[in-house]
């Protein structure tokens, strides 16, 4: 993998590590005490299409997937929506040895808990991420509203998962960020979808984009990495802070300006 920005067109042996590229893709210090910082990860084509034939893994390459690890591995927890859950059949993220030194002395836990957004709570919860946590304290989390029916509540909740209010009729994402706060997890990893990832964007909540561009294009009419609300006050400033390139992919890392 060779790093093109900041400091161009160099090869950087270091990136073809998990420490390297973990210290590449490090979290900045915390701003505020309990002050969430909140990163997405996606992928898109140079046509825009954040999905192939209905999901991502058509874009992705193992050096995306390296990018992919590394970023979970930095992270309290990942938040998802309840229809990338079901698209792409997640489960508990994995302990990884390679990080559990770094984890255990940033006194996260050994594997970034998994929070899936849901108003409706129509999920499978007899899934492997409802019903294989890594530990007991890694347990799925559900991010809902009080409008969700009290019998999914109930029933999420019996098959072992956390499931946190955020928000009223729909989720907040202010809240729901607050709320991971609340709970200790201050570096939050955002995994999409589209629709979802637009909500958080618009909200003024989203820190970081971490945008992985493969150089297919796929056509039709797949949704954009943000497919849903418009930015509120209209295109907002993000800053490049670095580009890698490995394969014809590269690895785009953007700040809110």
């Amino acid at each position: 993998m060779r790093r093109l920005l900041p400091s161009a067109g160099t090869t950087d042996p270091d990136l073809d590590t998990p420490r390297g590229l973990a210290a590449a893709y490090a979290y900045p210090a915390p701003r505020e005490k309990d002050r969430p910082y909140l990163r997405a990860n996606m992928v898109a084509s140079l046509d825009g299409a954040a999905h192939a034939e209905g999901r991502s893994a058509p874009l992705s390459s193992p050096a995306d997937m390296r990018v992919f690890g590394t970023l979970r591995a930095l992270a309290d927890a990942v938040l998802v929506g309840a229809e990338t859950v079901r698209r792409e059949g997640y489960r508990p993220a994995k302990a990884r040895k390679d990080f559990a030194e770094q984890r255990a002395a940033a006194g996260q836990l050994p594997a970034p808990v998994i929070a899936v957004v849901s108003r409706s709570l129509d999920l499978d919860l007899d899934a492997p991420l409802f019903r294989e946590p890594v530990t007991p304290a890694t347990a799925t989390i559900v991010l809902t509203c009080t409008a969700a029916p009290r019998e999914r509540r109930a029933a999420a909740e019996a098959a072992g998962a956390r499931v946190v209010l955020a928000g009223d009729t729909a989720v907040d994402p202010v809240r729901a960020v607050a709320e991971m706060a609340a709970l200790g997890h201050t570096r939050l990893l955002h995994e999409g979808g589209p629709r979802l990832l637009a909500q958080f964007a618009a909200a003024g909540v989203l820190d970081e984009l971490c945008l992985t561009v493969a150089p297919l294009l796929v056509g039709g009419d797949a949704p954009r990495v943000m497919n849903g609300l418009p930015m509120p006050a209209g295109p907002t400033a993000y800053v490049p802070l670095s580009v890698l390139e490995e394969g014809g992919q590269l690895f785009t890392r953007y700040v809110r300006g």
